[in-house]
């Protein structure tokens, strides 16, 4: 095989993910991590894994190993995040998408973020965020724009 038949299989993969088919996604990955053991690969591989087979666990385990190698690769922190967020764990995704985020600007973690609907911390942090002052001046700052 040549060097860029993992590659080959990576970008059909990849489009194969990004038309939603992510079984046939989760085939060719699987394919290009048999040739080339790449963190890239393994990030999408992992959700492939908890999304087509439910293996979450497995999948988590894969996301953080590819994090360890590439720890400024938002893509890997985005797989993670989805899978947390295919487990029903929205802080776990919240924190990985804002992990993510501090490496840069990213169009998907921020849009990703923006659905699961992140929370800012209450404006006075000792008082609970259902406290009266708490949401009185949520409440005026969201108005004039500054929250």
């Amino acid at each position: 095989m040549s060097s860029t038949e993992p590659e080959k299989l990576f970008a059909r993969g990849l489009a194969a993910f990004k038309s939603d088919d992510t079984l046939s996604a989760l085939v060719l990955f699987e394919k290009a991590c048999q040739l080339d053991y790449n963190p890239g690969f393994v990030s999408y591989l992992a959700f492939c894994l908890a999304k087509e087979r439910g293996q979450y666990k497995k999948a988590i385990a894969l996301c953080k190993e590819s994090l360890e190698k590439e720890p400024a690769n938002q893509a890997h922190y985005l797989n993670l995040g989805r899978i947390h967020v295919l487990m029903g764990n929205k802080p776990d995704a919240i924190l990985a998408f804002r992990e993510g985020l501090s490496y840069g600007n990213c169009p998907e973690l921020s849009d990703h973020l923006e659905r699961l609907g992140a929370r800012k911390k209450p404006f006075i942090p000792f008082l609970k965020r259902n406290h009266p002052i708490n949401k009185f001046i949520g409440i005026i700052l969201g108005k004039l724009g500054l929250r």
